[in-house]
């Protein structure tokens, strides 16, 4: 059966449908080899193996099972999120203008600002869930990129990916959706109309804590495509065998996960929005939630693991309750098989945050467990 022809589920377990050649085994293997020979007339043994840095078996086995599953053309893996995403900016000329999201992930928002200081790129940051104030921004003048995150993190804000990949087209920019937390299972940023789509893989795509990983996915390829291959390969920011097969290995079971921490968040959702200790609680999956309508619409398999609320009381509560909380581990990261809890002010004490804040991660545990876990922590 052609991969393309599979759905999500047959098609990560089943790694693509890679059965090894050699020896007929279920499990893709590992070729850790840096270098590869060329016969007595200097032609390369296999034409498609030279240099590991440009040729690596196991990246370009998990680069098909990711094109596949967020059905796009062709897939880059980089040794990190932020990786991927800095191989997309140097895209971007010195002097041009990007339009980029505000409220997102922390880290992002750092490089981004400092990249663009430093190229004398033109940074406009704007809330792009408000289409109007996203489409003034894309009038301004003609961008190279459009970038957004969602949901976000961790305001969890829901973009309308349409309507931004028709505001980003007009203005002569390519779409770049960081959908992260929503993984390709829960949505797909390329059906929409966005150009590429980013994924830290590190976080629900692996799913157990244990591999460093960026993705970039295209629609099709295109020159700036290729910019990035060239760049990726001449500057090195390649992924290695054994992390990419610890990929792979994760993506097996990436739809059956993403189902049971959808479920487990929802249950938790709901026993948050109703506790005397929470201000607020902030997943597109409730009702209350501002783009909840939108997110049903763009997340039809789901709303994810991912959400934030506030503890009344500010900074000295929410510590209490994070350092109260048994099953919650205090790491950071997100999207991985055990759940877990964060005091953003903390991590990022000049974004503007709650002081109240706290973000969880919802694991596979039962939710039952991880409910009783957080009404011990809240005093309930």
């Amino acid at each position: 059966m052609d991969p393309k022809e599979m759905h999500p589920a047959t098609l990560a377990a089943q790694a693509g449908g890679m059965i090894d050649p050699q020896s007929g085994g279920v499990v893709p293997p590992i070729q850790p080899s840096t270098t590869f020979v060329r016969d007595r007339d200097y032609a390369p043994v296999n034409p498609d193996n030279t240099y590991l840095r440009y040729h690596n078996e196991a990246v370009r086995h998990a680069e098909l099972v990711l094109a596949g599953l967020e059905g796009g053309a062709e897939a880059m893996l980089f040794p990190s999120g932020m990786a991927a995403i800095a191989g997309l900016f140097r895209t971007v000329p010195n002097g041009g203008r990007v339009v980029v999201q505000s409220g997102i992930y922390w880290g992002t928002t750092q490089w981004i600002r400092d990249f663009c200081t430093r190229r004398d790129i033109t940074l406009c940051e704007v809330d792009a869930s408000d289409l109007d104030a996203l489409s003034k921004a894309c009038a301004e003048v003609p961008a190279q990129l459009v970038w957004v995150e969602s949901p976000s993190n961790p305001w969890m804000k829901i973009v309308d990916i349409e309507a931004a990949a028709g505001l980003a087209h007009a203005a002569n920019a390519l779409l770049v959706v960081d959908s992260t937390a929503a993984t390709p299972i829960l949505s797909q940023p390329l059906k929409m109309g966005a150009d590429m789509v980013m994924h830290s893989a590190t976080k629900a795509i692996n799913g157990h804590s244990d591999v460093l990983g960026g993705v970039l996915i295209t629609r099709e390829p295109g020159s700036v495509w290729e910019m990035i291959a060239e760049d990726r390969g001449s500057a090195g920011a390649v992924m290695g065998p054994f992390e990419a097969w610890l990929l792979l290995r994760g993506m097996r079971t990436l739809p059956l996960r993403v189902k049971q921490m959808c479920a487990n968040a929802m249950a938790v959702a709901e026993f948050l929005q109703d506790h005397p200790a929470i201000e607020t609680v902030l997943f597109p999956g409730l009702p209350s939630h501002q783009d909840h309508a939108l997110a049903a619409r763009q997340m039809p398999g789901g709303f994810g693991f991912l959400m934030s609320f506030v503890v009344k009381g500010g900074a000295e509560q929410a510590l209490r309750a994070a350092g109260r909380l048994n099953l919650f581990h205090r790491a950071t990261s997100l999207g991985g098989v055990e759940s877990l809890v964060e005091h953003r002010p903390t991590i990022e004490p000049h974004s503007g945050l709650p002081e109240g804040l706290l973000r969880i991660s919802v694991g596979i545990e039962d939710a039952g467990d991880l409910i009783a876990d957080l009404a011990q922590a809240l005093g309930q």
